[in-house]
């Protein structure tokens, strides 16, 4: 990209800038916990208890070999157990201080989910050129998460698929370019841990950024995506296809 950014000079850097320097400082205690979970209830996020990080086998599911250590819901009835109610997110929250949250979805929110550079990329510019952005994320494994509003469910269910026929988390490296996690599936909503010393999730825009439509967002994700798919090519083994 040139120094200048739609169309006004020095938009990029500052942008870049905001970007680098955008992490929110971790709340201390579980109270900032606590706080940054309901602010994504309140959002409308559902969230439902998942596993944390532990030693041994790097998940407190202890299942040898977890694909996904930390990053999986902590019951099979995950779907149903989600919930955005205040009073259910607060007992979990203190009942299970070590947790980490998914948030369903395909029901309120879609979220779309790219490799953490070419995120970066787009949301630069999406944001210089005043595309409205819904919350984001990023996570230390190197994704990052734009949350946009649900397509919702058609009446002909021949014409929608459930997010599980994609791909699943564990085949991740096999899919590493644009995910578009819809009904069916989940992602960690922040603040979140992961396997490694100070390795998480967290809030690059805060739930307090309305949601928005999924499409707005799609051409600038595709085209960051690919570009970072052609960066990687240059180097052998790398393969970068991208997935719905």
């Amino acid at each position: 990209m040139s120094a200048t950014f739609g169309g006004r000079p020095g938009r990029q850097g500052k942008i870049s800038r905001w970007l680098l320097g955008r992490r929110p400082k971790e709340d201390a205690g579980d109270g900032g916990r606590e706080a940054l979970l309901l602010a994504a209830a309140d959002a409308g996020l559902s969230l439902a208890p998942a596993a944390y990080p532990a030693p041994g086998y790097g998940c407190s599911c202890d299942r040898v070999g977890c694909p996904t250590p930390a990053r999986h819901p902590v019951s099979f009835a995950w779907q149903t157990q989600s919930t955005t109610d205040r009073g259910q997110v607060e007992r979990w929250a203190r009942h299970q201080p070590q947790a980490n949250f998914v948030t369903a979805t395909g029901m309120v929110h879609d979220v779309l989910d790219v490799p953490l550079e070419a995120g970066r990329e787009a949301l630069e510019q999406l944001l210089g050129e005043g595309v409205e952005v819904g919350p984001v994320a990023e996570s230390d494994d190197g994704r990052m998460l734009f949350f946009a509003l649900t397509r919702g469910t058609p009446e002909d269910e021949d014409e929608w698929w459930p997010c599980e026929l994609d791909c699943h988390p564990e085949t991740m490296d096999e899919h590493p370019g644009l995910r578009w996690h819809c009904r069916g599936s989940y992602v960690l909503v922040p603040p979140a841990r992961l396997p490694g010393d100070g390795q998480g999730v967290r809030w690059v825009r805060g739930p307090e950024h309305p949601l928005t439509d999924p499409l707005s967002l799609l051409e600038a994700l595709t085209d960051a995506c690919a570009r970072h798919a052609g960066t990687e090519s240059d180097h052998p083994g790398a393969s970068w296809p991208l997935s719905h």
